[in-house]
């Protein structure tokens, strides 16, 4: 018998991350396979929770809703930005990306999505939020 992914185990995997309409978002099945360690963050704690309970040597899919994978698009992380306080070094321009520094001394970002002469649109949604996706994983090998 195969070993099973656990809460907290090492998991060796393929994965790829698709649209509703079959465009990946990312893959590591033309490469080499990712090594995770679940419960560490470094994958969705949704995500994790699929992963739960299967095989290694086994291929499985999943067709996640919003709610289940990267959250409703939520209209409250559009904010306009004045100028005068945006980082002085970056770039403004439009479907680029501008980094915050958090009062927690974490770094977050933002998709420019408008310029204007005073101020820019700042969409703060992750980019999957608000779409159907589907997982697709071969789970290598478990520890």
């Amino acid at each position: 018998m195969n070993a099973r992914v656990a809460p907290d185990s090492l998991v060796t995997l393929h994965y790829r991350i698709s649209l509703a309409d079959g465009q990946p978002v990312i893959s590591t099945f033309e490469g080499n396979p990712a090594t995770l360690q679940l419960g560490a963050g470094e994958l969705l704690p949704q995500i994790e929770r699929l992963l739960e309970g299967l095989e290694a040597g086994t291929e499985h899919s999943f067709e996640l809703p919003p709610e289940q994978a990267f959250g409703p698009r939520r209209e409250e992380l559009i904010e306009r930005v004045r100028r005068e306080d945006l980082p002085p070094t970056e770039a403004v321009e439009p479907m680029s990306i501008m980094e915050f520094d958090a009062p927690d001394g974490t770094r977050y970002s933002g998709l420019i999505t408008r310029v204007e002469d005073d101020a820019v649109l700042i969409d703060f949604n992750h980019p999957l939020a608000g779409r159907h996706v589907r997982v697709d994983v071969r789970i290598v090998g478990v520890l």
